[in-house]
């Protein structure tokens, strides 16, 4: 950027958040602009794969990779709001994950303690949501700390990355919450009393639905198609939603011939273990059922092999009661020649201290060394 002569220096730090840092910056000309570095992964804030939609339907992910993709996607809703005639920052460059905007004229509301005239600025606020969403945007954290108003009491929103389509899933809701944190800060810091009106149909009067709460169902939402342009979150085509369906239901096949593959598996062991079994169960009774002469043959057949089996088992008996009896010697001469080598390594030498018996201070480990001197000596 700089090399582009999109600014020339870098200044204080001037705001700092869980998705973002912030800082002043100066092109050649002093203008004073500022540059959003964006900066996804934050131990308070590493939910950011199922809170924001920057992966879409991708299964790995980098955190600078995340940071990129959400600065390209707040530059590109601030270039098309501004078109819009929003009040927004004006946005200049972006490249990887930092963004340089210009730098809005006043304070965050948060930091505001008095206004001159309450009643309108909460008014301008409330348009700005119901204009987004007629624009068929929702900016899911319209809140005091993501509005700037400068000392003419005129009203800027900032940080976009989060913003959805009307056509969202949970549009409602993210419409309802936006409202509400605006009703409950007027009503806290400003003291002003809303008149609650339970009727919202199409049918209202203009007054009354100026008076009373924006609802998401009455809004009309033919102002713009920005949602569509930016593809923002929640518009999906048939297509895409058909092949992330294909997908899902390819997964799901794929598990369940997994498992049947494995009950398959575990039916055929349990088979060949029964017809095993049954196997063995029939020899017997087959051997019954021959002619007399087979019965005489098999009989002198088993009587052999019994007789042979026993000598083998004897033979065998025998051997390893002499391989114990030699074990047993082995290991009398080994202890012997163990004891022997020991008595002689004694014999000529004496006992060495512990390195560090000499310094005797007093304590619990000098009178440990002692005593392993002593023991030693013995």
């Amino acid at each position: 950027m700089v090399n582009r002569g999109v600014f020339a220096s870098v200044g204080r730090q001037i705001g700092v958040g869980k998705e973002s840092d912030i800082f002043e910056v100066a092109s050649e000309d002093g203008t004073i602009l500022a540059m959003k570095l964006h900066r996804l992964g934050r131990v308070s804030f590493r939910a950011v794969k199922s809170k924001r939609d920057y992966l879409k339907h991708r299964r790995s992910y980098n955190w600078l990779y995340l940071s990129r993709l959400a600065a390209l996607k707040e530059f590109s809703f601030m270039k098309a709001l501004e078109e819009h005639g929003f009040p927004v920052p004006n946005a200049l460059d972006c490249n990887r994950h930092c963004v340089i905007m210009s730098l809005v004229p006043g304070y965050p509301l948060v930091q505001v303690k008095e206004l001159q005239n309450p009643e309108m600025v909460f008014e301008r606020i409330i348009g700005l949501v119901v204009c987004l969403a007629e624009h068929g945007l929702i900016h899911c954290d319209f809140n005091e700390f993501n509005i700037m108003i400068d000392d003419d009491e005129n009203v800027a929103m900032i940080d976009f990355p989060q913003m959805v389509s009307v056509s969202h899933r949970n549009a409602q809701m993210y419409f309802d919450r936006d409202v509400e944190c605006i009703y409950k800060f007027f009503g806290k810091r400003f003291n002003l009393s809303f008149e609650e009106q339970a009727d919202h149909s199409d049918s209202a009067e203009e007054d009354a639905e100026d008076s009373s709460r924006p609802c998401f169902s009455s809004i009309n939402k033919t102002a713009g198609f920005l949602d569509k342009e930016l593809a923002a979150s929640g518009f999906t085509r048939k297509d895409q939603a058909d092949m992330d369906k294909f997908i899902e239901e390819g997964s799901d096949e794929d598990a369940v011939s997994g498992d049947e593959e494995d009950a398959s598996d575990s039916t055929e062991a349990i088979v060949r273990d029964t017809d095993a079994l049954h196997l063995s169960e029939q020899q017997p009774e087959q051997i019954q059922e021959g002619d007399g002469a087979d019965k005489d043959e098999t009989r002198q057949r088993v009587a052999a092999s019994r007789h042979e089996s026993e000598a083998q088992d004897g033979s065998e008996e025998r051997g390893e009661c002499e391989e114990d009896a030699c074990d047993a010697e082995l290991v009398k001469r080994l202890n012997k020649q163990r004891r022997r080598a020991i008595a002689a390594a004694h014999g000529g030498r004496k006992a060495l201290a512990s390195r560090n018996s000499y310094k005797d201070k007093g304590g619990r480990s000098s009178h440990n060394s002692k005593i392993q001197k002593q023991l030693s000596g013995w």
